[in-house]
């Protein structure tokens, strides 16, 4: 270790003592560069020059050096519009736009002396706003992300993502069902591909103040993404390039005993930078619970992100991104399971360096490396009895490394993109489960349908030596592990690795007013299948300047890869998962599926000061994947079923920033149908059916996020204000009142279940002498008088929840040195509300309580 460390400082002070050079961006951001002068040609030194996105809030002023020479770094894939002003001059205004990592050169820009008449080229009002580009997006930038309302620690990144799109269906512990999927979710990290879970149930997941931009694809992904693509998160991190020593430190408390710190440093010139990010964080309610007051919900986390930038020269740079996360929490109780003790401590760590170079002015080589791994642990309570229904322990193990390359060319109308990725993920399973409840798989009942504890008895031939008759609801698959029966843990290890490689080539062709975005990509799978497809992509968009309007339409043939998580357990668990067979007397891993997805859209302008944006999508899946989650644990598996055919609208709604207020609206509709079977998995909170076509539970009517934000200045007092309202997920098969009778106590009270004045509690439930179907209520679940599993599902309940904050960005207007001040409440009328309950593979999970957070932070 001594003689790396000597050889990395070495190489370091080497390269910083090297040819000097000027910045250029590294990963998916670009660099925009130019000269000003004056009429005459002659450079002018000092001259202003911003660059600003009036939707997102992105803002970078720089200055001109003495000859005149301005250039911007790290600029997030966007449209912007530029301003240039110099004393004794007419500002110059124009539009530009970024979509790749090859520079752009403005050449000379000529400013025309004061009061000199300019010409100006008239358009329609608001066309600048527009962005005329075939796919749906919403982009974020670090501005935005700071005002957001986060409710879910650890995750905050998913919390931001769910409140700014509307093609997002929200759910517990920071999950969020893109386009009516479950998690088909990949990140694009300054250019390094992340397609595993970035959930803190499953992994850890990257800090906002880390975060320059983030942009949202949810339609007409292009062939250099792959597999899993409902949404694609392209975020350009924070650099230190081009950077006086700036920081921050903040340090916060919040209800629930939470706590925590973070803090920022970043610092460089035009040849090098660094910047860096940590946080720190507890609370007494770390994951979303299955009760409205935590019960055994402590967590931590902790993050540092770090990013160093080196130009080798003009036309050469180098970047290292660093990143090491922590997860420790409980695994939250229901007041059924007074006595468990389970907990998960997850770790993670991640380098990723990189490098491009320059041809000419016009071409682009970028290369990218990364190795990436996750060490998960599960653990159970000291006695495995004090856990109920289940004891389970787990320890696995997810590394992922390898590289991506591309070249990019632009000339003339075409943006041209080749490259390839080739990357392997490492699998290490090792899992032990036990059932330790006798009535939750009983293997005989009584005339009334009882369970029978009879630990004597497991095979349902002795129920009726017994007096009883064999359950008809038993799940073959389990007696074997019934510690309560004599059966003994099932122990699983396992180890597989997965390998990738795919080809990928796209070009962004412009005719005037017309983008045609073609694209082929090529994906060869090696892992406990093979697999490979070629899959085309096309799309059009054609801005209309006299209305203010794009309209765009796409389709998408994807390749999509099985979920990672505990995949090797999950292919040999056969159909029906672990309730149905013997481990391993059926196995049938999961083949990664094919889909086909069209979108169509327009965007449209409204004066200066609105833009409406909407996208309709269909997607046609063959081998369709979700999770499998054990009981309201973080404990997921991977399965497959044999289809889904989902389609909705996803919709946006907002103005640009006017005099320090903007409006922001998002909506969305989602049907998602999946067919059965089911291949793969360990056990589910409700059966999943057989062939037959359901409504699966991130399928949700209707949900629309409202954000109103006013700011005096560019740091001075703010307020937001966000409504969220969600219509409710499909919900699990309490579809009346005999459903609502087999319950526990806890769990009648959960929905809020009463019959008349009768109301059930922990351990004592109603039963059918005290309900009838007129007096039956439950407030938490909406359950249709006709229910079915495809057109009329139960579902949770509606639910509004606001959120405010207040705060100001420079407390004592310092020029400096800055204090920041922030106190927000979360859930502010409280809502007792459902993410989920009894789902079939999220469990039960309510909606946090109503919250207060106060922040007090230091910037300079």
């Amino acid at each position: 270790m001594k003689r790396f460390s000597c050889a990395g400082a070495l190489f370091l002070v080497g390269l910083l003592l090297t040819n000097q050079g000027r910045a250029q961006s590294l990963g998916a951001a670009g660099t925009v560069a130019g000269t000003v002068t004056d009429a005459t040609g002659r450079p002018l030194a000092n001259a202003s020059v911003t660059i600003l996105n009036r939707l997102t809030s992105y803002r970078h002023a720089e200055t001109t050096d003495d000859e005149g020479a301005f250039r911007f770094t790290n600029v997030p894939p966007n449209s912007y519009h530029m301003e240039i002003s110099a004393p004794e001059f007419a500002t110059k205004e124009q539009d530009l736009e970024v979509r790749s990592a090859v520079p752009v050169d403005l050449g000379s820009i000529e400013l025309e002396v004061a009061g000199v008449k300019q010409e100006v080229t008239v358009e329609a009002a608001g066309a600048h706003l527009l962005e005329n580009v075939p796919y749906a997006h919403n982009d974020i930038d670090m501005q935005g992300l700071s005002k957001l309302p986060v409710s879910s620690p650890g995750s905050n990144l998913s919390d931001a993502i769910t409140l700014s799109s509307g093609a997002v269906a929200a759910d517990s512990n920071g999950f969020f069902h893109p386009l009516g999927d479950h998690a088909q979710t990949s990140f694009s990290v300054d250019g390094q591909p992340i397609s595993d879970q970035q959930s803190k149930a499953f992994s850890t997941q990257i800090p906002l103040n880390a975060i320059q931009s983030t942009e949202l694809i949810t339609g007409a992904q292009q062939a250099e993404y792959g597999d899993k693509t409902s949404l694609v998160v392209n975020a350009v991190m924070r650099s230190g390039l081009g950077r006086k020593p700036t920081g921050s430190l903040v340090g916060q408390v919040g209800s629930f005993g939470t706590y925590s710190e973070e803090g920022t440093y970043g610092l460089g010139n035009e040849k090098v930078g660094n910047f860096l990010a940590f946080n720190m964080l507890r609370s007494g309610r770390f994951l979303d619970t299955p009760e409205f007051s935590p019960v055994h919900a402590i967590g931590n986390n902790g993050t540092l992100f770090d990013r160093f930038d080196y130009s080798l020269s003009e036309k050469d740079a180098l970047h290292l991104n660093i990143f090491a996360a922590r997860n420790w929490f409980q695994v939250p109780n229901t007041y059924d399971q007074p006595n468990q003790d389970q907990r998960q401590k997850v770790q993670s760590f991640n380098v990723a360096p990189g490098y491009q170079r320059i041809f000419g002015s016009k071409a682009l080589l970028t290369v990218n490396a990364f190795a990436r791994k996750d060490w998960v642990n599960y653990y159970p309570s000291r006695n495995g009895f004090d856990d109920t229904p289940l004891t389970f322990s787990q320890h696995r193990t997810l590394m992922n490394w390898g590289g991506k390359a591309d070249w990019a060319y632009f000339s003339g109308r075409h943006n041209l993109k080749v490259g390839m990725q080739a990357m392997q993920t490492r699998l290490g399973e090792q899992f032990s489960f036990g059932i330790t409840d006798p009535f939750y798989n009983p293997v005989c009942v009584d005339a009334s349908g009882d369970p029978q504890a009879l630990p004597s008895v497991t095979n349902p031939d002795g129920c009726a030596a017994a007096g009883f008759q064999p359950n008809p609801g038993l799940l073959p698959g389990l007696p074997a592990y019934d510690l309560t029966r004599g059966g003994s843990m099932l122990q699983f290890a396992g180890s597989r690795n997965v390998n990738q490689l795919a080809l990928f080539a796209q070009d962004s062709i412009k005719f005037g007013n017309l983008q045609v975005q073609a694209g082929l990509r090529m994906d060869v799978y090696r892992g406990i299948v093979n697999d490979s497809a070629p899959q085309p992509r096309i799309g059009f968009s054609y801005l209309i300047p006299q209305t203010g309007t794009v309209l765009r339409a796409s389709y998408t043939r994807t390749f999509e890869t099985p979920y990672n998580e505990n995949l090797v357990f999950s292919s040999a668990s056969g159909v029906g998962g672990l309730t149905a067979n013997a481990l391993g007397s059926d196995s049938v891993p999961l083949h990664p599926g094919r889909r086909n997805q069209f979108n169509a859209g327009l965007e449209q302008a409204i004066g200066n000061f609105l833009v409406v944006s909407a996208d309709y999508f269909w997607k046609y899946t063959t081998n369709a994947f979700d999770f499998g989650t054990v009981l309201n644990t973080p404990l997921a598996f991977p399965i497959s079923l044999r289809k889904s055919k989902l389609d909705g609208l996803a919709a946006r709604i907002g103005t640009p920033v006017l005099h320090g207020f903007q409006w922001q609206t998002t909506f969305g509709h989602t049907r998602s149908r999946y067919f059965g079977p089911q291949i793969g998995g360990l056990v589910f909170n409700n059966d999943v059916g057989g062939d037959e076509v359901f409504r699966i539970d991130h399928d949700q009517a209707f949900q629309q996020t409202t954000q109103l934000r006013y700011q005096q200045g560019r740091t001075g007092p703010w307020v937001a204000f966000t409504w969220r309202y969600d219509s409710g997920l499909v919900a699990g098969e309490v579809t009346g009142l005999d459903d609502a009778l087999g319950l526990t106590g806890a769990q009648q009270a959960a929905i809020g279940m009463s019959c008349g004045a009768a109301t059930p509690s922990v351990g004592v439930p109603l039963t059918a002498d005290q309900c009838t179907a007129a007096n039956f209520q439950v407030s938490r679940l909406s359950i249709p008088d006709n229910p079915g599993d495809d057109h009329n599902p139960p579902r949770v309940a509606p639910r509004h929840v606001l959120d405010i904050g207040v705060g100001t960005d420079n407390l004592f207007h310092a020029d400096r040195y800055r204090t920041t001040l922030k106190f927000a409440v979360t859930n502010l009328t409280n809502t007792n509300r459902f993410y989920n309950f009894l789902s079939t593979f999220s469990g039960t999970h309510f909606v946090q309580p109503r919250s207060y957070q106060a922040a007090l932070g230091f910037v300079f």
